[in-house]
């Protein structure tokens, strides 16, 4: 599978290119700073230096002409609401427009566990406009013909992997917690390869439950 993954020298991505290099993917790792081409070739991808933020639709349709799945992992990282807006939001709609346009057919949306419309954080906060970037741009992923898939990972840890995590469902509610990088990029890998799991959103925590059974028993 031709994957371009958008965000391509994350601290979730470091850990997914490999991931997704084992299982034979071939990855294109989109990066805004050149100086970061090395390590996402090292790591097993091919570095594409571009700017997601400023690219218009047309620009990022030509950046993912030709793949199979698109995987966005991008962020603006917090802090200015502006530059929030323009990449968590503004580019990430213009990437999912971008796809269609493209013809690619998947696309995999990492998001945040209880993002949405009512993600209840207050207007004052300074992860308001992060909540509302991510649930205006999961809700146009919604909204859009492709076969999409929202991950939705709780509290981002630097632990080493783990292989387990535990997913909220309606039959078996959780609230957010914690979970590794590593175990987030195994959760992509795992769902990469996994048509079942498109249309859906997943929120996990670290749990007691392998990724693939975990998974298994959410496709029930």
């Amino acid at each position: 599978m031709d994957i371009v993954l958008i965000g391509g020298h994350g601290k979730v991505a470091m850990h997914l290119i490999p991931l997704l290099k084992a299982a034979g993917h071939r990855v294109d790792a989109v990066i805004r700073n050149p100086a970061h081409g090395s390590d996402v070739v090292a790591a097993g991808a091919e570095a594409v230096v571009a700017d997601v933020e400023t690219m218009d639709t047309a620009a990022l349709t030509d950046l993912v002409r030709g793949h199979d799945l698109v995987i966005w992992s991008a962020g603006a990282g917090g802090g200015d609401p502006r530059r929030t807006y323009a990449v968590d939001r503004d580019a990430a709609i213009r990437s999912i427009d971008a796809a269609s346009v493209a013809g690619v057919p998947r696309y995999l949306m990492v998001s945040y566990f209880g993002a949405g419309p009512d993600h209840g954080v207050p207007t004052g906060h300074s992860f308001y406009s992060y909540a509302q970037a991510k649930a205006a741009a999961d809700a146009h992923l919604r909204d859009s013909a492709l076969a999409w898939t929202i991950l939705a990972p709780s509290g981002l840890t630097l632990e080493k992997a783990t292989g387990h995590i535990e997913i909220n469902s309606p039959s078996s509610p959780i609230a957010g917690g914690r979970v590794a990088r590593a175990d987030v990029a195994a959760v992509i890998a795992a769902v990469v390869e996994r048509a079942d799991m498109d249309g859906r959103t997943i929120e996990f925590n670290n749990g007691p439950s392998p990724i693939d059974e975990a998974l298994d028993a959410l496709a029930e």
